[in-house]
């Protein structure tokens, strides 16, 4: 398994060695379809991360970091904000990581989809060529409950959509449907916790498609992660060799193309910076929660880091706040070093 030590600094060659050694053993070939509905059992006995600031999540062996700035900073922004805040930070180039309720479950919402898509591109190179541009098709009966969050396949109801094009829209604007339609080429939620265990992530887990799986409320295990196993996740896919690199590249072009995070992460950078990221929205009636995951690169850099934000409300029926996913953007930053 891949483990990125939250808490202590490293150097970029133990990071990168830590990185490409367990998929060196694995080996690309074995990440197959079999391997992405192999997870299947394990889906339903995933248990919850540590709770706190600090600690050991068993899973991913990571530890939250002891960094007395962006805990007081993050502190603070938790009391105005009046909810909980989850956060971890890492500069691919140094070596450093930083983190706030790292090992804390939050839900995924609509950032499952650039994980699903990720899946969908190995299953394509690996056992299925061709499939990312096979056109899929639907009947209108079948996007009941996803109109409102499907601005792109409602419009090719009648055309059908490739996998690649239903890529783009799911991570381009979260398009709910297009989510759906990924999720069933391998193998629905189920199929996707098991492309998680099968890239080392013992922690995130899908058990529902859009709408239900933004039904959340605090204790809630179904459809979750953490901020550490996602940008861990997050980190191997765009960075690492878990996927080929054309797919690789084809993935971080959806996200730079995104529209969806403009007030999240990227509205917490300088703007001469390159973010790439993947939003997700439960809503109001979910304890407004919201999420951000993003690659970026400042300039000057020699390497990007993954910035990995979510937040939650302590009341339902309370609105999400994106400014608080900037602020804490710009927190993350500061403690890697980079502002």
């Amino acid at each position: 398994m891949i483990n990125i030590n939250i808490g202590r600094p490293r150097p970029v060659s133990d990071l990168l060695s830590a990185m490409a050694q367990p998929l060196l053993r694995l080996g690309i070939a074995t990440l197959t379809t079999s391997l992405l509905l192999s997870g299947a059992a394990s889906a339903a006995q995933a248990a919850t991360g540590a709770k706190g600031t600090s600690g050991v999540d068993s899973r991913t062996g990571t530890t939250a970091p002891s960094d007395s700035e962006l805990d007081k900073t993050l502190q603070e922004l938790e009391k105005s904000y009046q909810g909980r805040i989850g956060a971890v930070g890492i500069d691919l180039g140094t070596g450093k990581t930083v983190g706030y309720r790292a090992d804390e479950r939050f839900p995924l919402n609509s950032m499952f989809k650039v994980f699903a898509c990720a899946a969908v591109l190995h299953k394509a190179r690996t056992s299925d060529p061709g499939l990312m541009d096979k056109v899929v098709r639907w009947k209108p009966a079948e996007m009941a409950g996803l109109t409102t969050n499907s601005p792109e396949t409602t419009e090719y109801t009648d055309t059908g959509m490739t996998p690649a094009q239903l890529c783009r829209a799911g991570i381009t604007k979260s398009d709910g449907f297009a989510g759906n339609t990924l999720l069933k080429q391998i193998g629905g939620p189920r199929g996707l916790t098991g492309f998680f265990r099968a890239t080392g992530d013992r922690t995130s887990r899908l058990d529902r498609p859009e709408p239900t799986l933004t039904e959340w409320q605090p204790g809630e295990e179904r459809d979750t992660t953490t901020p550490a196993a996602a940008a861990q996740t997050f980190a191997k896919l765009t960075t690492g060799k878990t996927l080929h690199i054309g797919d690789r590249a084809r993935l971080v072009g959806w996200l730079k193309a995104s529209l969806t995070g403009a007030n999240r992460i990227r509205a917490g950078l300088p703007k001469d910076w390159t973010v790439g990221d993947k939003t997700g929205t439960g809503g109001a009636s979910n304890y407004g929660t919201a999420n951000d995951l993003a690659i970026v690169w400042s300039p000057g850099s020699n390497a990007p880091m993954i910035l990995s934000v979510f937040t939650n409300r302590n009341t339902d029926n309370t609105a999400h706040d994106d400014k608080v996913i900037a602020s804490t953007a710009t927190a993350l930053a500061k403690a890697l070093g980079r502002l």
